[in-house]
């Protein structure tokens, strides 16, 4: 059964208040149970008085209620006790009981380590001296006896007071190591309590960055399907509106009409986040290479497409981005370069894969292009910001009148 603290301290209380009474008691009636060594009436008035002085100081003291502070007041209390325990083990030897009560709270009454040592000595004195028979010694043994007991009482004072000093070190150093073992579980836990604040922090960060990225990804996707085909069919419906004659008009029919399924189509596949139409049944090369022709088909523009090195079978995501490039950089070339001439070129190279394009118009000044609109489109830094984000880059050289070339340089993922 596990005793708690409140327990041990109130039982301590007890003996300590209750335990004088008892031994007292105790030593009184061992004391009428030997009346034949009380050899006069005087000595019986003697031990009637100062049992009576006893239970006067007893409850001078009062009841205990924790360990009590020493004082001048309790160190005198203490010393007339042990005179008065000293009469009576003088009186009867059995009251030496009593006597043995000084062990108790010595280091409670006097302030002194002086006067405690003083203290216990006095009392093993009256111990002692009931322990060799009884004050006054009548032969040299007793006295040889007295002072064995002294020593052997002094020694286990000595020995009891060691090992209480020890313990209570040891208790001491227990409630420093509880305080600190608390204190740095008071850390710990608001540690950990910044640390769950911080983590829900960055968990949220974390979705709102998501959710941003969704939104640029979604953006760029319906920049290169549905707003490069409307642009691609607003080209054809406005030469329909100029053609000389109803053959041209209906060639440029069906070129938007072409244009708009095909919109649909990558409209569709955005919506289920999977890559562009014209990888699903083709590798990179096949679809740039369909992607060029129908370029210049469209546009009237001579144009190629050409791969050098070991062809290779691209992650979805890289070629994905890769064709994207390609989309913008037409769209670009159509709305501004006024080109004769355009050149698509896809370079396997060890770990890298290399996109070039170039052509032969008007050209433009990298470092004047405005920055983006709401109403433009994501132009040069929408095909920077691909390349980058598959840890690739993308860099522009043009100057006016002398046309343009891009480079886009990525590392080269095998699809899974």
């Amino acid at each position: 059964m596990t005793v708690s603290y409140a327990q041990i301290d109130r039982r301590q209380d007890q003996f300590h208040s209750w335990g004088p009474y008892g031994l007292l008691l105790v030593s009184t009636v061992l004391s009428l149970a030997s009346h034949e060594l009380i050899e006069s009436p005087a000595q019986w008035y003697a031990g009637g008085a100062l049992v009576a002085a006893a239970i006067g100081l007893q409850l001078r003291l009062g009841p205990r209620h924790g360990p009590r502070t020493p004082s001048r007041g309790g160190a005198v209390v203490y010393t007339l006790r042990w005179a008065v325990s000293f009469g009576l083990t003088w009186i009867n030897p059995f009251f030496a009981f009593y006597a043995s009560t000084g062990y108790f709270d010595s280091d409670e009454l006097i302030a002194s380590r002086r006067g405690q040592r003083l203290g216990l000595c006095a009392h093993a004195v009256a111990i002692a001296g009931s322990q060799a028979g009884g004050f006054p010694f009548h032969s040299w043994v007793q006295w040889v006896l007295f002072g064995v007991m002294f020593i052997v009482n002094s020694t286990l004072l000595m020995m009891v007071g060691h090992f209480a000093k020890q313990e209570e070190q040891r208790s001491r150093d227990r409630a420093v190591t509880i305080t600190e073992l608390e204190r740095t579980n008071t850390a710990l836990q608001q540690a950990l309590d910044e640390n769950a604040a911080l983590h829900a922090q960055l968990l949220v960060q974390a979705r709102e960055a998501g959710v941003a990225d969704e939104r640029r990804r979604l953006a760029a996707e319906i920049h290169d399907t549905i707003a490069q085909g409307l642009t691609g069919i607003i080209a054809q419906l406005q030469v329909v509106a100029n053609a000389p004659d109803l053959d041209v008009a209906r060639t440029h029919l069906a070129r938007a009409s072409d244009l708009a399924r095909h919109s649909l189509g990558e409209a569709r596949r955005s919506v289920h986040n999977l890559a562009p139409v014209a990888l699903e049944n083709a590798g990179l090369p096949e679809a740039l290479k369909k992607t060029v022709a129908e370029w210049g088909e469209q546009t009237g523009v001579r144009a190629e497409f050409t791969v050098t090195g070991p062809s290779e079978q691209l992650h979805e995501e890289v070629a994905a981005t890769l064709l994207r490039i390609v989309q913008e950089a037409l769209s670009n070339a159509a709305r501004h370069a006024r080109a004769t001439r355009l050149g698509v070129t896809l370079s396997f190279a060890g770990d890298e894969v290399l996109l070039d394009i170039r052509d032969d118009g008007q050209g433009f000044d990298p470092r004047a292009v405005p920055a983006r609109t709401h109403a433009g489109g994501f132009g040069l830094d929408g095909m920077r910001a691909r390349a980058e984000r598959i840890a690739g880059s993308l860099t522009v050289e043009s100057e006016p009148g002398h046309g343009t070339a891009l480079s886009a340089r990525v590392p080269l993922v095998r699809h899974d």
